[in-house]
């Protein structure tokens, strides 16, 4: 009994870690292929596993697996060292809807959730964890215009994320 209660509890915490915040809607009609490639982190909220870096980008690329590879890439300055980290995502619904589960770290998922993007030209795009705690505004290049930038961050402020605490990844002098 007692092992049967453990794993219950460990799929319940595996489940709700790819789940999707209240209030967001991942986008529909999601094309993967015009996802993959580079993305710079304009902004995020801060967490343990990006503390410090700047220059932060995603790279995505398809696996032979039907996944997606994902390599994420920031330069710590305290460290003076570039550091990065290699995953996977899958979609955990269908592939046309912007919900996927990734992992960097053996069985472990996490949910990236796109909720927002420049559905013509696929050059920004808005993306949450499991928790409204986790938020990232990506671009296709390093810098954003302010306009467009703003318009992000109210959007993710109206959905109930701290966006006061967003932290503005510095791109200047790309090493």
């Amino acid at each position: 009994m007692k092992r049967v209660l453990l794993s219950a509890l460990f799929l319940l915490f595996l489940c709700g870690c790819i789940r999707i915040p209240e209030g967001v809607t991942p986008v529909d009609r999601f094309q993967v292929d015009r996802y993959l490639g580079k993305w710079f982190e304009i902004a995020r909220l801060d967490h343990s596993f990006e503390r410090g870096l700047t220059h932060v980008s995603a790279q995505y690329s398809m696996r032979d697996d039907g996944g997606v590879k994902v390599l994420n890439r920031g330069y710590s300055a305290k460290e003076n060292t570039w550091k990065q980290v290699e995953g996977k995502a899958y979609f955990v619904q269908a592939p046309d809807i912007g919900y996927l589960k990734v992992s960097f770290f053996g069985p472990f998922y996490g949910a990236y959730v796109i909720f927002d993007l420049d559905r013509e030209h696929y050059r920004y795009a808005l993306v949450c964890g499991p928790e409204k705690s986790y938020l990232w505004i990506l671009s296709r290049t390093p810098h954003m215009e302010i306009d467009q930038r703003d318009a992000l961050v109210s959007k993710a402020a109206a959905l109930g994320f701290d966006t006061e605490k967003l932290i503005f990844v510095d791109h200047q002098d790309m090493r």
